[in-house]
């Protein structure tokens, strides 16, 4: 059955590979509309290490917006789990950040800090930043309230209370939200690089855009979804380890990936 689970995708994204490379060739379509996969294979091996030296910087950045959207999305997201009050507050807050479009604000942020990779991080971060304050502060939230009674019966501190029961349950929802924001990170990175940047994935799709170098593009795009998949899958596993509890009787494999994506989703 796993077996089944990765040939048949497999077949059938090389039976899309192959139609599309058929139809390139048969319609004979300019390659500066739509190349061949064969003509996006041997433009990324033309240009390995360009691909290579600006897909770090996009990585780089990436994961950096995404590490600070958890060192300050976690703390927000217990004071709005601890307290009233500041869940009254904080959220409106924060959803009307959430609905301000990144890239309207992106041109700020390089005027702010310059076209560096500062710039770039802050973007990643505020795309990422979302999921984890609202998966997390409802994980928090969501703790089984007879659990949460009978510790406070049993006059537990507050904290207690936190460590013991809130987080446990808070975990699975945190994992949740950080699958989702790690993908959007890598899209925030772009974000920026589209705006204003000297290096990375999204600066070369513009400058492979403005000199007709479609295979280029393409080998852009593809090295971005390699990344989004390859860091998804290493919060998947990194959620897989901390928390054994949370397995599933089959070990780690792409179903259980999928299944996690729907649920953050």
């Amino acid at each position: 059955m796993k077996f089944g689970r990765i040939v048949l995708p497999a077949l059938n994204l090389f039976a899309l590979v192959l139609l599309w490379e058929l139809a390139v060739r048969l319609l004979n379509l300019p390659s500066f509309i739509l190349p061949a996969p064969s003509a996006i294979l041997a433009k990324m091996i033309e240009q390995a290490p360009a691909l290579w030296r600006n897909s770090l910087f996009t990585l780089y950045e990436s994961v950096a917006g995404f590490g600070l959207s958890v060192l300050l999305g976690v703390p927000i997201a217990i004071a709005i789990a601890w307290s009233s009050y500041l869940r009254n507050t904080l959220y409106p807050i924060l959803l009307l950040f959430q609905s301000i479009p990144k890239t309207a604000i992106a041109p700020l942020f390089i005027l702010w800090f310059g076209y560096g990779d500062t710039s770039k991080i802050i973007i990643a971060f505020l795309v990422a930043f979302f999921p984890i304050v609202v998966d997390t502060a409802t994980g928090l939230m969501s703790a089984d309230n007879d659990m949460v009674d009978l510790v406070r019966s049993l006059k537990s501190a507050r904290w207690q209370e936190f460590l013991h029961i809130r987080l446990p349950y808070a975990l699975p929802a945190f994992f949740s939200g950080a699958k989702v924001a790690i993908t959007l990170a890598v899209i925030g990175a772009v974000i920026g690089e589209f705006v204003g940047a000297s290096n990375g994935l999204g600066y070369l799709i513009l400058l492979s855009t403005s000199s007709l170098q479609t295979a280029l593009v393409f080998a852009c795009l593809i090295i971005l979804a390699l990344q989004g998949i390859a860091l998804f899958y290493l919060v998947e596993l990194v959620e897989w380890l901390v928390l054994p509890w949370n397995r599933k009787a089959q070990p780690y494999d792409v179903e259980t990936a999928f299944n996690a994506a729907g649920r953050g989703g």
